[in-house]
């Protein structure tokens, strides 16, 4: 058992390739006992091959990592009694109902859902009208929930979950993390994957990764609190001509679609919010431009995201 000041995770120039491939480039980092640590990063950027070798699923080709004190790779049997995994597609039996699923996890290692249903309780609760179904008829919500359950049926030291929000509607992610929220309330360490950039504001610390290299650590107020550019949310009736308009603007640093507006970045400029705001619309009134909105935006964690990546 790992005790409150110990690192739970900790991770030493950590690389896994497959032919030519770098899925994973040099990572080191580490993660507290009891914190919610987010592995932030698109399709493609070596997050779910990072969780297979902290899971003992894959071998490293070099470096070293140890989760609760104990070796990924020499300690792997021992590591499997401890840690609980949610993959990010649903790997639970389909033809089994939600109760045997729960009943066959919790029996793989040793255990009952007796035993431990306070842990899962909260949860199960919620699913529990439908113990009957099979689990291939659950919504993508309720299989979520199901997989968390047995995820968490041995009661794990630290909690490894890889994508949970993907192919789930926004409703569910919002109850997911509520849930999340409440085991950290409990002290379980979670290390939480996603390519949901709002997710990161829900995590007590972040690693952005892009191409199986890490950008940047730290919590989401330190990473927004880095961007240090005049950031402007602009648009206008015609959004793709805005875009490429803004992105020749004499101050303009980089412009990007970012939900229903353009996100603008500027060179560092010492004039006012409001002589940039007057510019840029003066800008686009020239650009004829109309139903023009332009106002200040505060950096979100994509935006930090965006810049590091371009960088």
């Amino acid at each position: 058992m790992s005790t409150l000041s110990e690192k739970i995770i900790k991770i030493d120039k950590l690389s896994k390739a497959y032919g030519a491939v770098k899925a994973v480039e040099n990572i080191s980092l580490s993660v507290d006992q009891g914190e919610i640590f987010g592995i932030i990063g698109p399709d493609g950027a070596g997050k779910t091959t990072l969780f297979r070798i902290l899971t003992t699923l894959l071998l490293p080709d070099t470096g070293s990592a140890t989760v609760a004190g104990l070796d990924v790779v020499r300690d792997y049997k021992k590591l499997r009694q401890i840690i609980g995994y949610m993959p990010g597609r649903f790997s639970l039996y389909q033809d089994l109902t939600v109760e045997e699923n729960l009943e066959f996890f919790a029996s793989v290692f040793g255990t009952s859902v007796r035993k431990n249903y306070d842990l899962i309780a909260p949860i199960y609760v919620q699913i529990e009208p439908f113990k009957t179904r099979r689990a291939g008829a659950l919504s993508g919500g309720m299989k979520q929930k199901l997989a968390l359950c047995c995820a968490l049926i041995h009661k794990p030291e630290v909690l490894f979950l890889d994508e949970p929000g993907t192919g789930v509607d926004p409703v569910s992610r919002k109850e997911f993390w509520d849930m999340l929220r409440n085991l950290r309330a409990q002290g379980l360490t979670m290390l939480v994957s996603t390519p949901y950039m709002d997710e990161a504001e829900l995590c007590n610390r972040v690693a952005l990764v892009q191409k199986g290299e890490v950008m940047a650590i730290d919590t989401p107020q330190g990473i927004t609190a880095a961007f240090r550019q005049p950031l402007f949310a602009v648009r206008s009736e015609n959004m793709y001509q805005l875009i490429k308009d803004l992105r020749n603007f004499e101050s303009a640093s980089d412009c990007y679609a970012f939900g229903e507006y353009a996100h603008l970045k500027l060179h560092p400029n010492s004039a006012s919010r409001e002589v940039l705001e007057n510019s840029i619309h003066t800008y686009l009134l020239s650009k004829k431009h109309s139903d023009i909105e332009v106002k200040p935006a505060v950096p979100t964690v994509e935006d930090c995201f965006i810049e590091l990546m371009k960088n």
